[in-house]
């Protein structure tokens, strides 16, 4: 098994610059196509920082978008979309109801289609206006920019950049129906890679082996209906039969933002970096509590917290409140999963209106 790689943003950001850097240049020139939502919210900070740098990104979004706007760390290009920002509103608003309303898990599943087709034409629509509008593509195609970064889960941004023959950097959590895998040729054993939505964990039984190798013919339908209209439009611009796997295989690296703290370990290639964490907020200053505590030579603390898995990180803070000479107690339900009494904290307990069957 090998293991992955953890970069942080900083690095991150470095691991990029060797892609977008001539030797004899100050600063590259980065073309990003990203997926609107939030995939964008992570990618805008990647392009934040390369911008610290010293580099030069142009931004390719549609005019109609929930989250892309213009910033002063890159240059902002909008595309035209065949939907008006009324009708993309429409559209989201009855996808966050059907998610909030409650009904039956098969009627769930239909409408989940139904949307991921509709959701689906949308974006290739707008991909096709994309390739298809002159004006803009020349000006890229004359702009010798050094890589080009996008999520290949819209697939327009790595067609893109096959088409304008730059080196495509792929930041994503993951492609459905392992097209990351195809594309990258790596190997995706069902025997101790669980699928998504399985429920599985890497320690599987026979039937549960036999369940991950069966899951993903449902995967298959819904890829069916999300990427086979680019069979058409990938083959276009290049005047010869190019499958999505062919499109995607030009990635010269691939970011993942999912760690194998998150996720379980798989096999990668050597041009997959992982880069788990660039998810999560900026860090906040500690609480007055805990500063006060670290500035004096002891204290009290209390603690209160919601029960579950929280438990297993803030009983890591009391032990180093603990070996600081600090006095903590720990409240809690008589009923819970995990606190237990310590040696390094006191535990005070009150009862609860339900036993622990």
């Amino acid at each position: 098994m090998v293991l992955g790689l953890w970069i942080p943003l900083p690095r991150l950001a470095g691991l990029l610059l060797l892609l977008c850097v001539l030797p004899w240049a100050e600063g590259g020139k980065l073309l990003v196509v990203p997926m609107d939502g939030s995939h964008w919210l992570s990618m805008q900070k990647v392009v934040r920082e390369l911008h610290a740098r010293g580099h030069q990104a142009l931004v390719l979004g549609p005019e109609v978008t929930m989250h892309i706007k213009t910033e002063d760390f890159f240059t902002l290009q909008t595309y035209a979309t065949p939907y008006s920002k009324d009708e993309f509103d429409h559209l989201m608003q009855s996808y966050n109801q059907m998610i909030f309303k409650p009904q039956h898990s098969l009627q769930i599943f239909l409408e989940t289609l139904e949307n991921v087709k509709t959701f689906s034409m949308m974006y290739f629509r707008t991909c096709w206006e994309l390739l298809h509008s002159k004006p803009l593509i020349r000006p890229l195609n004359e702009s010798s920019f050094d890589a080009v970064l996008t999520d290949p889960v819209y697939p327009c941004g790595a067609l893109l950049a096959k088409y304008l023959s730059v080196p495509a950097v792929f930041f994503l959590h993951f492609v459905p129906c392992d097209l990351d895998f195809e594309g990258a040729q790596c190997p995706n054993p069902s025997s101790y890679i669980p699928r998504m939505l399985t429920m599985n964990s890497d320690h599987m039984s026979f039937l549960q082996r036999v369940k991950n190798m069966l899951y993903p013919l449902i995967m298959k339908y819904i890829c069916h209906i999300s990427y086979d209209p680019y069979a058409s439009l990938t083959s276009e611009p290049f005047q010869r039969e190019v499958s999505l796997v062919d499109i995607v295989s030009h990635a010269s690296v691939w970011l993942f933002r999912g760690d194998f703290v998150l996720d379980y370990p798989r096999p990668i290639m050597p041009n997959m970096v992982f880069t788990g964490g660039i998810n999560c907020a900026n860090r906040k200053p500690l609480s007055l509590i805990c500063t006060a505590a670290s500035i004096q030579s002891s204290g009290k603390v209390l603690v209160l917290f919601m029960e579950g898995s929280y438990w297993l990180s803030v009983q890591k803070a009391m032990q180093e409140l603990h070996a600081r000479g600090h006095q903590a107690v720990v409240i809690t339900p008589e009923v819970n999963m995990h606190v237990k009494g310590e040696g390094f904290f006191t535990l005070q307990t009150y009862t609860t209106s339900y036993t622990q069957d």
